[in-house]
């Protein structure tokens, strides 16, 4: 059985943030991100990793940046060894499939969050409001449902703790109103992209979030992950019934 890898120790490089899954390492004009095996659940990081999970994480967000580049500009350089830095060249069997080197971006501290589905702290609020992060939906939904557009639904960026579900309109108080409204278009433009590539293929992309930022030319991006298991809810369609919670090709499980 493959080794889980919960710690990838890279000497030679300075790590510029140690994350819940992923650690930065500062590579000057770059930033090289690597994916562990960690497994974080309600922003707390579990005792147990699981072997091959980092490079899922990487090579479904490779895949995605590349797909999605002429909806978005992305952060993504290069996923390939003969990029790596020659301080770490000693080290590539180890980082091969789980790094990306990435451009430098300020990042847009909220979280932007599209469902597609009913389901999770969605289907929680819903029922106690007919609401979720202040988008009205109509009367007669049950878990699981599926809403007639894909609805745009923020949340903070928390650097500590649990990310708190928010409005639109909040979310524009905190990054600005034409801001925002550019973050809703480009999330829902995404989630079109991947929702219907996926269900091709058998599988429902119930909600996702996408983090951008900025890079030094002020140009927005994409960064961080892309339509991965954990960032996203993914059910088999061959197993979706409305009025409960199929099982999950994520981290639901957890």
């Amino acid at each position: 059985m493959t080794t889980a890898l919960s710690e990838i120790q890279i000497s030679g490089l300075r790590r510029f943030r140690r994350g819940k899954v992923r650690d930065i390492y500062d590579l000057g004009d770059r930033l090289m991100m690597v994916a562990s095996d960690r497994m974080s659940a309600f922003d707390v990081v579990l005792p147990d990793a699981i072997p091959n999970k980092g490079a899922v994480l990487t090579q479904l967000s490779r895949f995605w940046f590349e797909r999605t580049g002429d909806v978005v500009p992305n952060h993504l350089i290069s996923t390939n060894v003969d990029d790596l830095p020659e301080e770490v060249r000693t080290a590539q069997e180890v980082l091969r499939n789980r790094f990306m080197i990435v451009k430098k971006a300020e990042r847009i501290d909220i979280e932007c969050v599209v469902r597609g589905y009913l389901s999770g702290s969605g289907w929680k609020e819903y029922r106690q409001s007919k609401t979720v992060c202040g988008v009205r939906l109509k009367d007669g939904l049950v878990e699981s449902s599926r809403l007639d557009e894909p609805i745009f639904t923020p949340a903070t960026k928390a650097a500590t703790g649990h990310d708190i579900n928010i409005s639109e309109e909040e979310a524009g108080q905190i990054v600005g109103r034409e801001a925002i409204e550019t973050l809703r278009n480009l999330t829902l433009r995404l989630y079109s992209r991947g929702a219907a590539h996926a269900e091709h293929r058998g599988i429902i992309v119930a909600d996702t979030k996408f983090e951008f930022g900025t890079d030094a030319a002020g140009e927005l991006v994409l960064i961080d992950e892309a339509l991965t298991p954990d960032s996203s809810r993914f059910w088999p369609a061959a197993e979706y019934r409305t009025g409960m919670s199929p099982p999950s090709f994520d981290k639901q499980f957890v």
